[in-house]
């Protein structure tokens, strides 16, 4: 496993957290992830000698770490600006609060995208020739 490019991939998540809170909408987000998840395959596939698919599951949980603390920590804020969310949650009716539903949904998400991320790094690794490490 590769820690460091594993940190420093998951900065794009950083990003996109903060992004997603204040300005990205959520009909623009998913080409932005499509774009981040294509460069950190290519990465992924450039700087590491093995283990692709993990180390793409490995980008994604982390970012999903990164997402789901801005969107709890910038609540008010994140809901002032995705009105789309809010009335999906208010369809779901749960008997918990929004909090708890980003703080559950947020892990189930990081995975989904990390098996996504981490066949697009396998992929890649097939197509682009591993610098010497």
């Amino acid at each position: 496993m590769n820690w460091k490019l594993i940190l420093q991939l998951s900065l794009f998540g950083f990003a996109m957290a903060i992004a997603t809170v204040f300005y990205i909408p959520y009909n623009v987000e998913p080409f932005c992830w499509l774009a981040i998840f294509i460069i950190c395959a290519y990465l992924i596939a450039r700087n590491c000698k093995e283990k692709y698919f993990l180390n793409g599951l490995f980008v994604s949980l982390a970012n999903a770490v990164w997402i789901t603390s801005a969107h709890i920590l910038l609540f008010d804020t994140y809901l002032t600006n995705h009105v789309h969310e809010v009335a999906m949650m208010t369809k779901m009716q749960v008997s918990f609060g929004p909090k708890l539903l980003m703080l559950m949904t947020g892990p189930v998400i990081g995975v989904i995208s990390g098996l996504i991320l981490g066949l697009f790094a396998y992929i890649a690794s097939k197509i682009v020739k591993a610098k010497q490490l």
